[in-house]
């Protein structure tokens, strides 16, 4: 007996689902063995022996009851073991998969092996598919329906294969792109093997497209029709009549000759899929160049994704290791006075100068890297510590003019804008030259220069050239640096900069390059 309304999925979200999903699991894995019905004590000798919990008799019967309810089961009664009239009335039923359960259990199936699915591009499928559209092409032209049937069979299967572990390939790979669910220590670590995997299979596309191409252009169309039709003839002889009533009105060959068309319709859609992913048509580029641009285009993404994790991995902050080093520090400082001046560097923290309490007598001038320990008392009013805030007695003093401080802060900034200005035409010429060669500094072209030539080799690793290239951070200066060997000097006016030699080539990319001015 099978219910009206089945719900095959119900058991997924019930409260024993997985004792519902063992007892699925042992009428599919007998449906396989051609077992068709199951007695409830089989079934729990089953689960006794499929490694599980064990379950008692009363469990499987109630869950056999439930499944049968929803409509995954149908239940039969059970008359062969029948020999008193207290046994007929007793409820005795034989179980089987119902057509609704069954469809449910491969709905299921296919759900799991798509979500388990890796994906891969299979340059061996394009070798099988030119191989039988080779042999295809060969076969005479009234060919054994049984040699075309296979041929076709194969090479529908392998087109099949391929179309769906590229897409699902295609699929994770941009996943991996775009860091889901990524282990980032892996990724890294299969990256050159992805990447050489990808270029593999990119090769082995455009020489076995453009072959399996010119095969099926090169195929006459009747020759074609002749194979279709052949295969399917011979799957049409093995089809089951449709219904009773149809079955009875028709003639033996009008039914051969619908399912004739039948199957002669679906193998022509198959084909169509075939000639449309190798060939294309009406202007739409075929799939098989599609999936050779997109595996292109997923080698360059790859790198750039690489090059993101390895910034990340390079500049990653953890506060608790800078704080442990700074503890060290601390440790390591030799004077009190050298600790003092490390707090400062480290959290800013300074004297406040801008305090105004004066109860009494003048305040002292301080120098702001006095200790407070060793600085003289201040005196804070009882009013300041109260109210916290204090308001000092008598009119209000008037505001003090500072136009001239102005002015010589405006002379200060304009003069060290143009010495700067002077260091970036001196040094940002666009022509390379070695360190050794660049002549005397000043203070602005050297602070310049030491800035750049930080900026640089923080840009590391080298390219393939060995040379370093880099930008500054407003965008305005390019700067390349490649060691040539030897031990440069640089001049200064506070003396002398000795390290490794390289060539220096710095262009002001808002200006344009102009000659290099070496000063002796």
């Amino acid at each position: 007996m099978e219910p009206q309304n089945a719900r095959p999925f119900a058991h997924l979200d019930a409260p024993l689902s997985d004792t519902y999903r063992r007892v699925m699991g042992v009428f599919v894995e007998n449906k396989r063995r051609f077992v068709v019905h199951l007695r409830p004590e089989d079934v729990a000798e089953a689960l006794r022996r499929d490694g599980g919990s064990g379950l008692s008799q009363e469990t499987v019967d109630k869950a056999l009851g439930s499944l049968a309810e929803w409509g995954n089961l149908r239940a039969d009664p059970d008359t062969s073991r029948v020999t008193t009239v207290e046994d007929f009335y007793r409820a005795r039923h034989l179980y089987q998969l119902s057509r609704e359960g069954e469809a449910a259990e491969r709905a299921l199936e296919v759900y799991e092996q798509e979500i388990g699915r890796r994906g891969e591009l299979q340059a061996v499928a394009l070798e099988d598919i030119r191989v039988r559209l080779r042999a295809l092409r060969d076969l005479p032209g009234h060919p054994d329906p049984a040699v075309a049937h296979n041929l076709l069979l194969e090479l529908m299967s392998r087109l099949d294969s391929l179309a769906a572990n590229a897409s699902a390939f295609m699929s994770g790979l941009q996943r991996t792109i775009e860091l889901q669910d990524v282990d980032e220590e892996a990724f890294l670590a299969y990256k050159d093997r992805l990447i050489a995997y990808l270029e593999r299979f990119v090769s082995e596309l455009v020489v076995k497209h453009h072959d399996i191409a010119t095969t099926l252009r090169a195929l006459p169309p009747e020759h074609v029709a002749a194979l279709l039709a052949a295969a399917a003839g011979r799957e049409a002889a093995d089809a089951v009549p449709d219904g009773a009533a149809r079955a009875a009105e028709e003639t033996p060959s009008a039914a051969v000759s619908a399912a004739t068309g039948e199957k002669l319709a679906a193998w022509e859609s198959r084909w169509s899929g075939l000639w449309s992913w190798f060939v294309g048509g009406r202007g739409h580029p075929c799939q098989a160049d599609l999936l050779r641009t997109r595996a292109r285009k997923a080698i360059p993404d790859l790198l750039a994704t690489i090059s993101v994790l390895q910034e990340r991995r390079a500049g990653r902050s953890d506060r608790s290791s800078d704080f442990r080093a700074l503890a060290r520090w601390f440790a390591q400082s030799p004077t009190e006075q050298d600790a003092h001046r490390l707090w400062r560097a480290a959290f800013g923290l300074s004297t406040a100068r801008h305090l105004t309490a004066e109860p009494g007598a003048p305040i002292a001038e301080v120098p702001a890297a006095t200790s407070w320990l060793e600085a003289p008392r201040v005196e804070v009013s009882a009013r300041l510590r109260a109210a916290g805030h204090y308001a000092k007695r008598g009119a209000p003093k008037g505001v003090r003019d500072r136009t001239a401080e102005r002015e010589s802060l405006a002379r200060e900034v304009a003069a060290e804008r143009e010495q700067t200005e002077a260091a970036r035409r001196r040094l940002a010429t666009g022509r390379t030259a070695r360190l050794s060669e660049i002549g005397l500094l000043d203070r602005q072209e050297f602070a310049l220069f030491l800035r750049l030539l930080g900026d640089a080799l923080a840009a590391g690793p080298p390219g393939p050239d060995g040379a370093i290239r880099t930008r500054t951070s407003d965008g305005a200066l390019a700067v390349t640096l490649r060691p040539v060997g030897g031990l440069a000097e640089v001049e200064t006016e506070d003396g002398v900069l000795r390290g490794p030699d390289h060539e220096l080539t710095i262009v002001d990319l808002m200006t344009g390059p102009e000659p290099m001015a070496v000063r002796s």
